[in-house]
């Protein structure tokens, strides 16, 4: 399986684990998603990790906590019709590449990833979250390898 180096904006699939269920003590996500990679974090030990968001169709409570994704990047990506949202309130952090990398497809084992967001989209969702961190809004589940 093809796994490239991480880069911001990346969207990828991943078994992505909800704060709510990590408060309750699951160390699995309930199920593998896409995400988007918002950030590269280079430790002490130069173990690459990485910060990822959550994609997801249930749409938010408040505009602050998402931003809907457009169709047209949707489709470049090859993802569903269903209207997703970029969630902005909680991210993963894990040690790259971490065993929670899955392939994009049932049929497909070739890569875990779908495509990039367009720099421009990436900027509002990257903006957006900052805000998100500096309003003390974000929950952060640091995922074990």
């Amino acid at each position: 399986m093809d796994i490239p180096a991480p880069k911001p904006g990346q969207v990828l699939r991943y078994a992505y684990l909800w704060a709510d269920e990590h408060a309750k003590g699951q160390e699995e996500g309930s199920k593998d998603r896409p995400v988007a990679l918002v950030l590269n974090i280079h430790t002490v030990d130069d173990q690459p990790r990485v910060a990822v968001v959550a994609i997801t169709h249930t749409a938010p409570s408040t505009t602050d906590d998402a931003i809907e994704i457009p169709q047209i990047i949707k489709r470049h990506l090859g993802l569903d019709d269903g209207r997703s949202w970029v969630v902005l309130t909680e991210l993963n952090i894990f040690a790259w590449p971490g065993p929670d990398l899955r392939p994009v497809g049932p049929l497909s084992t070739d890569t875990v990833l779908y495509g990039y967001l367009p720099a421009g989209f990436f900027r509002t969702v990257r903006d957006r979250l900052a805000t998100n961190i500096r309003a003390g809004r974000l929950r952060q589940v640091k995922r074990t390898e």
